[in-house]
């Protein structure tokens, strides 16, 4: 009978993959690649969340890592922006494209016209003569295809070609508006031939793990991966969680003592650790899960204590003040409170160095 691991066991194990049980000594680079890439919707999400899980981490060292083409920043796990090491975006890229070829379901009656034959080598074409943005290069695509919507043609490209953003001097690495080229010209490293998602798998238990068939659709969006975990068997550990659901992980990952101390944690907004589970209790209760996302789809960023989310928190900037608001769940202890304020005061200094003030808002 496979063995029993319970929330506290599942809590700590995946603290510990994703660097939030301590802060490592570990280079950009290999710190993305174990967390199984990092989600980028927005270009500086990732810097924070690198913040709170490397000692030592400063943004010049994921700047120089995106300049050096060793991270690349494309569309990947459900169809979402990614910060990935290079090495895997090529690995995983292909296993990737059924769900960016289910995406394309979204577009609806927008795709009326849209030959997805025909439109990517005319975009590949255009890509291949300099980097563009998806304004410029819709307006292109428009010309040679003006019966099709301009927002069905550049969703199509960006669904159906491999491509990464181009990184400037901005802050953050990237502008409002970024520039597009192609991953395997950019970072001189080809697609690795080859769909089957094994290698995905295996990455997603290192850096999630233990975890479910369910738990690894959620993650990177790709369905039917119980056949996958059927072929991996024999090289993994299975175990049984509270409710009795079978869960595989990697023979030699950290499984830590439950009673483990975990400490303050602030993590950014749409941080993977609190959308990789198809149950998400091992981090936040389901009663807060809501809470997590707005309307339109945007993740808050959000705080651990004994880790587990106990809140939102949010920043606000003044002429000369940077604060960053609490907004527990319940009450926080003295403990709590303290430690959170200590880490939102080295988090605003990292995020706001400007600022000739610092400050930390616990709301009641």
């Amino acid at each position: 009978m496979a063995d029993a691991l319970t929330l506290r066991d599942l809590n700590r194990a995946t603290l510990a993959r994703q660097m939030l049980l301590a802060r490592e000594r570990v280079g950009v680079v290999p710190a993305v690649e174990r967390l199984g890439g990092m989600q980028a919707q927005e270009p500086r999400p990732p810097f924070l969340g690198l913040w709170s899980r490397v000692e030592g981490f400063a943004a010049a060292d994921l700047l120089a890592a995106l300049h050096d083409r060793a991270i690349v920043r494309a569309t990947a796990m459900r169809g979402t922006l990614h910060l990935l090491a290079t090495g895997d975006y090529a690995a995983f890229r292909r296993p990737l494209q059924p769900v960016l070829d289910a995406g394309l379901k979204a577009l609806g009656d927008r795709a009326a016209g849209l030959d997805t034959d025909r439109v990517p080598p005319v975009a590949r074409e255009l890509l291949a003569e300099r980097p563009r943005t998806f304004t410029e290069l819709r307006n292109l695509l428009q010309e040679r295809f003006p019966d099709v919507d301009e927002r069905a043609l550049g969703f199509a490209v960006r669904m159906l070609l491999p491509l990464a953003m181009v990184p400037t001097r901005d802050r953050w690495g990237f502008p409002r508006t970024a520039e597009f080229t192609l991953a395997e010209e950019w970072t001189g490293v080809a697609l690795r031939p080859g769909a089957e998602p094994d290698g995905l798998v295996l990455r997603y238990l290192a850096a999630f793990g233990p975890a479910s068939v369910a738990d690894a659709q959620t993650w990177s969006g790709l369905r039917g991966l119980g056949e996958v975990f059927e072929r991996l068997r024999p090289v993994l550990r299975t175990f049984r969680d509270e409710n009795g659901r079978e869960l595989f992980d990697l023979p030699d990952a950290p499984r830590p003592d439950p009673d483990t101390p975990a400490p303050a944690r602030l993590l950014p907004e749409f941080d993977s650790l609190v959308l990789a589970h198809a149950d998400r209790s091992r981090i936040v209760a389901d009663t807060h899960r809501p809470a997590l996302t707005t309307r339109n789809l945007r993740v808050r960023a959000t705080f651990l204590w004994d880790g587990f989310v106990a809140g939102l928190w949010e920043t606000e900037r003044g002429r000369r003040a940077a604060t960053l608001r609490l907004r527990p769940f319940a009450p926080l202890d003295g403990d709590a409170v303290a430690a959170l304020t200590a880490e939102g005061e080295a988090l605003l200094r990292f995020a706001e160095p400007d600022a000739a003030e610092h400050g930390v808002v616990v709301e009641d």
